[in-house]
């Protein structure tokens, strides 16, 4: 007999009650988000698998379920692990006893920077991480043709790794324009993952354009931001995760497309959300307490995050409290609030010995800001007169208007109009290709004095600064460059709060609680700058993705994302 046969004789004796169970949560209400039912009985559970369910039985190791509802754990379909600003091994810590228990994360920020070392330390880290963290292969490295990044990944490199353990398929399909344009690398990548699972990323993308994006097999999308763009890509046989990060929060919006017609083809997601908001508010259990207070039905939205998401990613050994499923499951008192008391990850009490004893991760990507010192003279906006372009913030949404202002206008220059809350902003490309900066202006942000900086730029990650002076702007650049990454604020030519990101410009080397108390400081410094967005830099962090209409900006200058062409 093999492990393998004698590892199932185990399960169908405990499964019987020959034996008891290696644990049994005891008298607890099982939340049944296949059938909607909530019914009291024992959970009995062998090594990783789940044994027996409603029937009594008696465990080697027994707990206490009388108080509780056991959940399936639960599921978030898309996150840039990069955007938490700690390393995989810190966002484990940090979202695993808030009950997410898997995660499908695509790293295709680290790999903007490092290329295939970035893609394969993820690939590292995900063995070793305590929750269940698979990785999408980052199909849009570099996103576009219209900015610089710091790597390149072709099909090749990326059917090479399709065949890892924690690889599901090809990360979010950003570059729509390229399909329509039948653009070569981009049918390379779709041909090689011909068949297997491909995520989406198409914000309104409608009609034929839609069926043309969904004929190249393409399954979801997590940019859907209206009630109607939802329902086309639910008729069109699209599975809609419905996001909630740091800055576009969607849920509330949604939350009236979740239902018991909707939810199996339903899945919650949180992209970009930030270790402040993750310890304040949470995370996966966060987006369903969001989704039951806004009126949708909490059987419904437990499915989405759950079963729903497991099944549109093919990972059926999970999504119920089920025989025969992975015992990847949360003890919650309280069903509308989400209040998660513990968190079992393949059958074992989830605690701070789970992330004990890992693997070391290596330090990669130190030295990533390949920039000389600037001056203010940089930032200076020749323009042929004062009407020109300028993008328009929107709040909670990456999405921004394109606007038409009448701006300051002298020698040649158009300049910053602080009554009128427009400041200027430069993209500097930094990864040691050629120098581009784009220049232009924002209207958003608030603040009347001082710069921010960031050297996080979706997608290729060059270095964004926004100011109310170009003197400051230069200040908060080179404090970045001595830091190498991080988001720096300045006011008067001094900073008055920095965090750096030496990882690839984009995470912390330090802890979950170090980095949250980090931004917490970072916060109040840019609050009483006057700026009263709620996760500037990650709003400024946005602003180069060429690739979310309407209005953006690269190193390459402004780019008209609906025409998808520089502005001149």
């Amino acid at each position: 007999m093999g492990i393998a046969t004698e590892r199932l004789k185990r399960r169908i004796d405990q499964g019987l009650g020959r034996s008891d169970a290696d644990l049994v949560i005891k008298g607890a209400r099982i939340l049944d988000v296949a059938t909607g039912s909530l019914e009291k009985g024992d959970v009995a559970i062998c090594g990783e698998t789940i044994v027996g369910t409603y029937d009594e039985y008696r465990g080697v190791e027994e707990m206490d379920g009388s108080d509780l509802i056991v959940a399936p754990g639960f599921i978030d379909t898309h996150v840039h692990v990069e955007s938490t600003l700690v390393s995989p091994y810190e966002f484990d810590r940090g979202v695993l006893p808030r009950g997410t228990t898997t995660a499908v994360c695509d790293p295709h920020e680290i790999c903007n920077v490092l290329g295939t070392e970035g893609l394969d330390y993820f690939l590292k880290a995900a063995m070793g991480t305590a929750m269940d963290l698979r990785v999408q292969l980052s199909s849009c490295v570099p996103a576009t043709g219209i900015e610089t990044s710091g790597a390149s990944l072709g099909a090749e490199a990326l059917a090479a790794r399709a065949n890892h353990p924690k690889v599901i398929g090809l990360a979010e399909f950003m570059n729509y324009p390229g399909i329509f344009h039948h653009d070569p690398d981009v049918l390379a990548k779709l041909t090689a993952f011909e068949g297997k699972h491909i995520d989406g990323h198409a914000p309104m993308v409608t009609g034929k354009e839609l069926n043309a994006y969904l004929s190249c097999g393409i399954r979801n999308c997590h940019e859907t931001t209206s009630v109607p763009e939802a329902w086309e890509k639910l008729r069109k046989g699209m599975q809609v995760l419905i996001r909630d990060g740091s800055v576009t929060k969607d849920v509330k919006r949604l939350a009236e497309v979740i239902g018991p017609r909707t939810s199996s083809r339903l899945a919650f997601c949180t992209d970009d959300r930030n270790p402040r908001e993750i310890m304040a508010e949470g995370h996966l259990d966060h987006i369903i307490r969001t989704a039951i207070a806004s009126g949708a039905p909490a059987f419904d939205v437990y499915r989405a995050a759950t079963l729903s998401a497991a099944e549109g990613f093919g990972m059926r050994d999970r999504g119920l409290v089920a025989p025969g499923k992975r015992a990847d499951l949360v003890l919650i008192e309280d069903l509308n609030e989400c209040t998660v008391r513990h968190v079992l990850k393949d059958g074992r009490l989830v605690t701070d010995a789970s992330f004990a004893g890992r693997a070391p991760l290596p330090m990669i990507g130190t030295g990533s800001i390949k920039l000389d010192p600037v001056t203010a003279d940089l930032f200076k906006t020749p323009a042929a007169g004062p009407t020109g372009p300028v993008i328009g913030l929107i709040p909670h949404q990456v999405v921004t208007d394109f606007l038409m202002m009448e701006l300051p206008y002298k020698d040649g220059l158009r300049h910053i109009d602080l009554e009128n809350d427009v400041l200027k902003i430069a993209v500097l490309a930094r990864h040691g290709k050629n120098r581009n900066v784009g220049r232009g202006f924002v209207k958003g942000f608030g603040f009347k004095r001082g710069a921010l900086a960031s050297s996080i730029g979706h997608d290729s990650h060059n270095v964004c600064v926004v100011g109310a002076s170009d003197s400051d702007m230069a200040v908060a650049v080179n404090r970045l460059i001595e830091l190498q990454g991080g988001f720096v604020a300045v006011v008067d030519g001094k900073v008055v709060a920095e965090l750096p990101l030496p990882l690839a410009g984009l995470m912390s080397f330090d802890s979950f609680e170090g980095v949250q108390q980090g931004l917490v400081g970072l916060k109040a410094a840019v609050r009483a700058m006057g700026c009263p967005l709620d996760e500037p830099f990650l709003s400024l962090a946005f602003l180069p993705l060429p690739v979310i209409p309407h209005l953006k900006i690269t190193d390459f200058g402004l780019v008209d994302v609906d025409n998808f062409r520089l502005v001149a």
